[in-house]
């Protein structure tokens, strides 16, 4: 069993599902009283947070490489960035560290290829929903059509991550809100919706809607096992 590196803490309670669901997964697949090997470094997303909203990316890029290194030195075989919106400075953290990165945005985009899906829409933070390195990777790499909210709806999703989702705070207002975003993305096409937030599964479960979700949290853990497990 290969160890698994988690960069979490953006947030706790997304992480907290990251560990439960991995440390499940491999208990399931393994049986017995076997559980993950897991190397953590989880951050204060209080700073990650001030500096994402400053738009400084590469100090967030050197504070999230600084512990990625810790990771790696801890016994990591590979590394999960335990966030969607972290992904910008994913070859920042690349070229830091020695050992591979599972990264989330493939790791999805192979769940909605073999669902066989080409429009899908997106959910996330509006640094993710509206900047390239999220959706240009599934548009260039996957060759997946990825349809956006609009404005107005993007400023609200961002808003429930922000000041409630990353508290913890899980509101039915919220949840209808984010529902009828959702099917205003299946009128304009999609086929599916990516919880591109991995906090946005505290709200919205597929029990919620027929429309197909992609939980990015469940995903990213469930190929971690794999790789881990393979």
């Amino acid at each position: 069993m290969k160890t698994i590196g988690l960069l979490g803490g953006m947030s706790w309670e997304s992480t907290a599902l990251y560990y439960s669901q991995i440390n499940e997964l491999t208990k399931e697949k393994l049986g017995g009283l076997h559980s993950a090997k897991i190397s953590m470094v989880s951050v204060d997303f209080q700073e990650i947070e001030e500096l994402q909203h400053a738009g400084q990316w590469d100090a967030t890029g050197e504070i999230l490489s600084k512990f990625a290194k810790q990771i790696q030195n801890a016994g990591a075989d590979f590394l999960l960035i335990c966030t969607n919106t972290m992904h910008k400075v994913a070859p920042q953290i690349e070229v830091a560290i020695d050992i591979p990165l599972l990264h989330i945005a493939d790791a999805t985009a192979n769940r909605i290829k073999a669902d066989g899906i080409q429009n899908i829409g997106l959910l996330g933070t509006r640094f993710t929903m509206e900047q390239e390195f999220y959706a240009g990777r599934l548009k260039e790499k996957h060759g997946l059509r990825v349809i956006l909210p609009s404005k107005e709806d993007r400023e609200i999703v961002h808003r429930v991550i922000y000041e409630e989702l990353v508290l913890g705070v899980v509101r039915d207002e919220s949840r209808r809100e984010y529902l009828r975003i959702m099917e205003a993305l299946r009128a304009k096409g999609a086929e599916g919706v990516i919880e591109g937030c991995t906090e946005i599964v505290m709200l919205v479960q597929q029990a919620h809607t027929d429309i197909p979700l992609f939980d990015t949290t469940s995903i990213h853990a469930e190929a971690a096992v794999e790789m881990a497990l393979n």
